[in-house]
């Protein structure tokens, strides 16, 4: 790491600290050269691999444009997809690998988006998907309603009537 201000190669690492909960490190360095003190961050880079085999370094940005497209005229204001494209960072980030196909970004946009918005995840399924008929929108839908209901009655409910 080279000096901002002497430009002299050698510097030794005062301090070290985690920032962004873990996601990068701030060091505190002294130039062995000119004895002034700066300051480095480093992250670990997350690359997309897409279709064609070109890398592109991940974008929360990203994601939140292709979401917003998908939400555009719904209810959804920036702060939840900036939450949601957080939440896809993680979970790309859990995975432990320093590259990942473009593929496993929309996977982990679906899920968020479909807990987000039932119409804005239909969106946006239907064109990550690729769907080509309206058996692929009502299969999707069908799916949709499922899960809702599913997470819509409360835990311990056993519906036996017992008490009535």
């Amino acid at each position: 790491m080279r000096c901002p201000f002497c430009r002299h190669a050698d510097s030794r690492v005062v301090d070290s600290r985690e920032v962004d909960e873990g996601q990068s490190i701030r060091r505190r360095r002294s130039c062995s050269g000119c004895g002034r003190r700066f300051t480095t961050s480093e992250a670990m880079v997350l690359a997309v691999v897409k279709r064609a085999g070109v890398t592109e370094q991940f974008s929360r940005d990203k994601v939140v444009r292709g979401v917003r497209r998908a939400c555009q005229g719904r209810p959804v204001d920036d702060d939840a997809l900036q939450q949601l494209a957080q939440r896809v960072e993680e979970t790309i980030r859990s995975a432990g690998v320093a590259e990942i196909p473009s593929h496993e970004v929309g996977l982990a946009i679906l899920g968020p988006l479909r807990e987000l918005d039932g119409v804005a995840y239909l969106r946006f399924a239907s064109v990550y998907r690729s769907f080509s008929s309206i058996e692929d929108f009502e299969k999707e839908i069908a799916d949709l309603r499922e899960a809702i209901a599913g997470s819509a009655s409360p835990a311990g409910d056993d519906d036996s009537g017992a008490g009535d």
